[in-house]
């Protein structure tokens, strides 16, 4: 009888244990299933709206100011905004590297991945303070137009995306497993799909 009871006390507690687990399943969705945690999932989209809405308002205003908006666009550097085009894109490729790594269990192999994925993080935002620089120099400010208000704007809070993107890698080389890394990459391919996205719109869309 004791035996019978502890056996059906074992059996409730699996159960317990399994609904818990599909509960929580179950909460996030089909996220659930993307690489990395649910959560940052949830972020990355909410930003996309952000910066989805950035990049709509400016395209609204460049409708209702087109000969001023194609005059400012000619004082952007769209060497630098190439250059660092190719920087993101291939800091994206080695985040894909570290993913790859740490699911062979080469921490070292993905960490060292991961630091370069940083370092071009380092070198984009040299760049951009640099490009900034080139502006200030030449006395265009944030509030010099629309179009350069929107630009600051738009390209500073990517800027700060890149900061944030630079300590969430950080944090998860100190601690590689696989949910940590493919969370942080996850947040690195948004910002590396922002930028695809901002720069043939301020830079080059007319």
């Amino acid at each position: 009888m004791a035996q019978h009871d502890s056996s059906t006390a074992n059996e409730s507690d699996q159960h317990s244990v399994s609904v818990t687990s599909s509960a929580g399943a179950d909460a996030w969705g089909g996220l659930e299933a993307l690489p990395g945690h649910p959560l940052m999932w949830v972020l990355i989209l909410s930003e996309l709206v952000v910066f989805g809405a950035f990049l709509l308002t400016f395209s609204a205003a460049r409708i209702g100011d087109p000969s001023g908006f194609a005059a400012d666009q000619l004082r952007l550097d769209r060497v630098m905004g190439g250059l660092n085009t190719v920087v993101l894109l291939t800091s994206g490729l080695f985040a894909v590297f570290a993913v790859h790594a740490i699911r062979q269990n080469a921490v070292l192999r993905c960490r060292g991945w991961m630091a370069a994925t940083a370092i071009l993080g380092i070198v984009f935002l040299i760049i951009k303070l640099l490009e900034y620089s080139s502006k200030i120099d030449a006395g265009i400010g944030l509030e010099s137009s629309t179009f350069f208000t929107l630009y600051y704007l738009i390209t500073g809070f990517h800027a700060l995306h890149v900061v944030m993107g630079l300590g969430l890698l950080g944090i998860v080389s100190i601690w590689p497993n696989l949910t940590n890394i493919e969370t942080g990459a996850a947040f690195w391919h948004m910002i590396d799909m922002v930028w695809v996205l901002v720069f043939p719109v301020i830079y080059l869309l007319r």
